[in-house]
């Protein structure tokens, strides 16, 4: 029997980071990782350009993985723009409205997982768990025990999962999660381009499609392309000078000519909230706890958000000597999750909804409503600070 504190199940960004966060108050931790620790350590690009809030660049930086980063794959966001259908109009999101250099930083997803690795290889109190697959889990007042195929037998005073907006951890504790299934998959990839894009974020709800524009440095961008299932398969088999033009001639040209710079890849969007994000000696966090919707590119910040704050009332209860796992200790976490999270999770779902609809009052809607949230001005601001979380 291997005894730890805290047991964290997976070592994607969350697990990595919410072990960081805990890690130097005197608690012994175990990561388990079904994948090999030489994936960790050098994982591949996935296509995935995580926008950061000002907020979740400091946590980073606080738990020592900014510095690990190459300061040239750090890209502003400085401003953002939303487009409806085939018009030129825009409601246009600015960084000053927050009195701030940019809403935020853009950072390759393989990157934030490769700097969070290597910090938690720094910490003496992390046992990394590779190639390690769970055959049981149960808690009790007691503690959490948890099994490995191998027969290997661990038992923790918490048991975190970490392990994606599909959960096994969460089902096999019987916590059900609410999940939407938009029936459409998103396609990612790197593209260079002829026209600049000044570091604007674009989010363009056109009709029959949804791309996103995430700049990086130069003339690049992340490219989001949402679309059914069937037509991204058509876009991913497609050889690189007809996808260039396609891509191209999807954004209208408004970004001039358009080459591929990265591999492709393609991701069902599906949406996941469980219906509650603890149970004894239990928690849930990252996309096991909150899996959102895309279009406000707040997944991996409401992700840090929890971690931070568990891992706040963990270290509280360790230096009072306090039960790291109490019932009440969750609870708040919990509250305090719900609290950030849900409101913008049912937004999205309704933003969405209403720009994922083609009908003609649905499209006059669409129109209307960007008009009016340019002329609101404290729309604006509030919308700018929900992006850039700049004095949170």
């Amino acid at each position: 029997m291997m005894n730890f504190d805290i047991v964290i199940v997976g070592a994607g960004p969350a697990g990595l980071c919410f072990a960081q966060a805990v890690a130097g108050c005197g608690l012994r931790i175990a990561i388990l990782e079904r994948q090999s620790e030489s994936m960790l350590a050098d994982p591949a690009f996935d296509g995935r350009e995580i926008a950061l809030t000002h907020r979740s660049a400091h946590i980073i930086q606080a738990l020592g993985m900014w510095q690990r980063i190459d300061t040239d794959a750090i890209s502003l966001l400085r401003d953002a723009k939303v487009l409806n259908g085939p018009s030129l109009y825009a409601m246009h999101i600015e960084h000053d409205a927050n009195k701030t250099a940019s809403l935020g930083y853009l950072v390759a997803n393989h990157l934030i997982r490769k700097a969070a690795y290597e910090a938690v290889k720094a910490s003496a109190d992390i046992t990394l768990l590779t190639e390690s697959a769970i055959s049981a889990i149960s808690t009790d007042n007691d503690g959490a025990y948890i099994s490995l195929t191998d027969g290997s037998k661990l038992q923790a005073q918490l048991l975190v999962a970490a392990d994606s907006r599909f959960s096994e951890t969460r089902r096999a504790m019987g916590i059900p999660a609410t999940m939407h299934d938009f029936g459409k998959t998103m396609m990612v990839c790197v593209m260079q381009h002829s026209i600049p894009h000044h570091h604007v974020a674009w989010e363009w709800f056109d009709y029959g499609q949804t791309l996103a524009l995430l700049p990086m440095n130069g003339t690049q961008s992340s490219v989001v392309i949402t679309l059914p299932a069937a037509d991204i398969e058509r876009l991913m088999a497609l050889s690189e000078t007809e996808f260039n033009q396609e891509v191209a001639l999807r954004f209208k040209h408004r970004l001039g000519s358009m080459q591929l710079a990265s591999t492709r890849h393609a991701y069902p969007l599906v949406t996941a909230y469980a219906s509650q994000l603890v149970a004894k000696r239990f928690a849930l966090i990252g996309d096991a706890a909150v899996g959102m919707h895309p279009v406000t590119a707040h997944g991996f910040n409401f992700g840090l958000f929890g971690i931070n704050i568990l891992a706040e009332e963990v270290k509280m209860a360790k230096s009072r000597g306090s039960n790291i796992a109490a019932s009440a200790l969750l609870e708040r976490y919990q509250r305090k999750h719900r609290l950030k999270t849900r409101p913008l999770f049912l937004a999205t779902h309704a933003i969405a909804k209403l720009y994922g609809n083609d009908t003609l009052p649905a499209r006059l809607i669409r129109a209307a409503s960007l008009r009016l949230g340019n002329r609101i001005s404290p729309f604006k601001r509030a919308v700018a600070h929900m992006l850039t979380e700049a004095n949170s």
